[in-house]
């Protein structure tokens, strides 16, 4: 049996297995969490991008920010959860173990924090410029010493809870993304020990002081450390900093939790509990990371060394949103974008009848969202409406649309709700609307055991004359009130019968815990959604392999499913033009020669955050377009509900095509993936005035409201993506009629 054992020679071969998986397939796939990290790195990109107004620059700082909060609650909290199972979960394309991906996350994740750090200093430079200095608490004059001094005395030392940690007193609870400072002491009598002070959320985090045309702006915490030493006796004070925790925040539903003959809300309370005091993933420390404190916090928190991070920029995000919002209110228009406003609808303008005469698309943030909550008002009140259906995942905190709901269950309409609990972050806000929504009458249910409800859908039923007809709107987002006017998202809305009853049949299993297996028009997965995509990238490489034109063009926001990735592969290799808009996790590169040498990649990351997914196959007449909520991603594709729906209608395909065109020629917010999948920044050809898709929009929705036909699009075209196919099997793409009465109207509308 050899030193190994009967065991080991196997165990061996699957290693090396393994390992030549990950050398084959390196060329193509790209792991998920370090393409998370790329997408950061773009949005840290515009904290520095000087074409961007000063105040917009310390948001997208604070957005980075946060979204590494988040990286680190959801994705390192999942894969520390991963590395304490006995059975190692493998990475779905780059097959890396959980301690793998850790491993390579953290070198990462350093160089971005350095990056931001760097950005910072340039930011407080600039900011300095424009009258906003910020205040060095090592480097005050004496007036400047008196003024900190009485008031950190005056307003923060009557309200500190300073804390000592040794034998007698146990280490504290530290709460995730708290700020804390931490100090080394030394006694005779008591020797080492240590003492923390938290910095909670009831100090305001920035103070700001006038002097002449100068403002001055202090973050609480660095005033706090400063100071601090007085709480203690001064001379025993050996090492100090500030530091923060992030904790995992990825809770699930225990399966035995769902055996209890319980309200599934209280099981969601529970969770949110138990989620505060899951275990660190993270430190942060600032300015710098005395090695006696890091070692004591390290032992204490159980955290490798390696998810230490020192940094000099802010450790909360939130304060450069304050710091942001107070420079816009002192009437700074010139530091940030300037206004754009959803387009409202024209007086008189009935989205109820519209929608009843002909399809509707509406585009968010260009249009508004009011027509939509007034149509829902309208149905409430309208005595042919026998019930109204709605998915509810991410609600505004004052919806108006849950309001809608509760007012057409007031009217004695049926109101049935399917209310996502598990949507994250967001689970309080769900279980307090799903209580207000089941007090005023509506029927109120969770959806799936094993599946989240991330369908966007509403169906309005009406009864004239005996017969039944439904009113279907199928979107690409949430029905949030306040990220109608952040994210760009569609919405359709359809009174075509065969629609409605699909749409029913969804509502229907949903309630009794069933999955929908046929679909015709619409898309519901996981069983009619990866399949029914999938079938049309075979279409087109059919076509492709018999010389025809063939191509697509998908736009979403993340896409990892492994078989999705594989035909994307056939596809080029077919000589199919695959065109891709993702913003955010991209785990294939493009233009490796001889895989991916015919998909194009781009990523829009803007003043908006692109969320809409469309996805477009063919072109001319034979040309099939889907909107839809689900992304490429497994979760999405096989592990969630998700709702989309094939577009027939000319006029909104052709408005979808556009939109897609559009973005791909954008060269202002546009990033284009490498073969080796970094990013590069488009930029406008010699000459040509630069394309901002984003802002392009408010022109080319202008009149949508009132069915006018955009500027300068010749109907009689279909839009097609940029560029030439490299396969040899395929034609050369024939240059289409440019947009250019669309492009000459609106280049440059973002600068009124």
């Amino acid at each position: 049996m050899g030193r190994f054992g009967r065991s080991g020679p196997r165990l061996l071969s699957r290693q090396q297995n393994r390992e030549d998986r990950i050398l084959e397939q390196d060329s193509i796939f790209i792991n998920r969490e370090l393409s998370w990290l790329d997408f950061d790195s773009r949005v840290l990109a515009l904290a520095k991008e000087k074409s961007v107004p000063l105040g917009e620059r310390l948001k997208f700082a604070a957005i980075f920010s946060s979204n590494m909060d988040e990286f680190f609650m959801v994705r390192v909290g999942s894969l520390y959860d991963q590395t304490l199972l006995k059975n190692n979960k493998l990475d779905i394309v780059t097959h890396m173990t959980a301690s793998e991906q850790i491993a390579a996350i953290t070198p990462r994740v350093a160089e971005l924090q350095a990056k931001c750090d760097k950005y910072w200093q340039h930011l407080v430079a600039a900011l300095s410029e424009k009258g906003y200095q910020k205040v060095d608490f090592s480097k005050l004059d004496k007036q400047q010493e008196h003024f900190w001094k009485a008031y950190f005395q005056r307003e923060i030392f009557p309200i500190l809870s300073p804390q000592i940690v040794d034998q007698r007193h146990p280490f504290p609870f530290l709460r995730n993304k708290e700020i804390y400072f931490g100090v080394q002491l030394y006694t005779k009598a008591d020797g080492i020990h240590y003492g923390i002070i938290p910095i909670s959320n009831q100090f305001e985090r920035v103070l700001f002081t006038k002097d002449g045309n100068v403002t001055r702006y202090a973050f609480v915490e660095e005033l706090i450390a400063h100071y601090a030493s007085s709480i203690f006796r001064k001379n025993s004070v050996q090492k100090s900093c500030l530091f923060r925790v992030t904790r995992n925040a990825d809770i699930t539903v225990d399966e035995g939790m769902m055996d209890h003959d319980i309200d599934f809300r209280d099981v969601m309370s529970e969770l949110l509990k138990k989620r505060r005091k899951l275990a660190a993933v993270r430190l942060q420390f600032w300015p710098e990371a005395p090695q006696e404190i890091v070692k004591f916090l390290r032992e204490k928190l159980v955290v490798p060394a390696d998810r230490c991070f020192v940094q000099t920029s802010p450790l909360d995000s939130g304060c450069l949103f304050r710091l942001s919002s107070r420079i816009s209110s002192d009437g700074n228009a010139a530091l940030f974008y300037p206004p754009a406003r959803p387009i409202q609808a024209p007086n008189g303008y009935d989205l109820y009848r519209e929608a009843h005469e002909h399809d509707v698309l509406i585009a968010y943030p260009y249009q508004s969202i009011r027509p939509f909550i007034r149509m829902l008002l309208k149905a409430g009140a309208d005595p042919n409406v026998v019930s109204i259906k709605m998915t509810l995942y991410r609600m505004a905190s004052d919806s108006q649309i849950v309001q809608a709901l509760i007012a057409a269950a007031e009217n004695g309409k049926e109101v049935v709700a399917m209310v996502e609990l598990r949507a994250r972050f967001d689970e309080q806000n769900n279980i307090d609307w799903s209580k207000q929504l089941e007090d005023a009458g509506c029927t109120v249910f969770y959806g799936f055991d094993d599946y989240k409800v991330h369908s966007k859908l509403t169906l309005i039923t009406s009864k004239v004359d005996g017969k039944y007809h439904y009113l279907t709107q199928i979107g690409t987002g949430n029905y949030n009130e306040k990220t109608s006017e952040q994210y760009t998202d569609l919405s359709f809305i359809t009174s075509r019968q065969e629609i409605g009853e699909e749409a029913s049949a969804v509502f229907n299993n949903m309630a009794l815990q069933r999955l929908t297996s046929e679909a015709d028009t619409m898309l519901v997965a996981p069983l009619r959604f990866k399949s029914v995509l999938l079938d049309e990238m075979d279409r087109q490489i059919a076509k492709a392999r018999r010389g025809e034109r063939a191509s697509m063009i998908l736009k979403n926001n993340s896409l990892n499913d492994p078989q999705i990735i594989e035909k994307l592969s056939e596809a080029s290799c077919a000589g199919v033009r695959v065109d891709m808009i993702i913003r955010g996790i991209c785990c294939v590169r493009a233009g490796v020669p001889g895989k991916t040498e015919n998909i194009h990649i781009r990523s829009i990351v803007g003043r908006y955050l692109e969320h809409s997914r469309i996805y477009s196959f063919g072109e001319g007449a034979d040309a099939r377009i889907y909107i839809a909520s689900g992304d490429f991603l497994t979760r999405n594709t096989e592990r969630r509900v998700e709702v989309g729906v094939r577009v027939d209608d000319p006029r909104i395909a052709r408005q979808l095509r556009d939109i897609l065109d559009l973005q791909l020629r954008d060269t202002v917010n546009a990033r284009v993936m490498q073969p080796d999948g970094s990013y590069t920044k488009v930029k406008p050809a010699d000459g040509q005035p630069p394309v901002d898709s984003q802002m392009a929009m408010y022109g080319y929705f202008q009149h949508a409201f009132e069915r006018i036909d955009p500027p300068g699009i010749d109907p009689t075209t279909p839009a097609r993506a940029v560029g030439s196919v490299t396969a040899p099997r395929a034609e050369p793409r024939r240059d289409r009629v440019r947009l250019r009465g669309l492009l000459e109207s609106l280049r440059g509308l973002g600068q009124k």
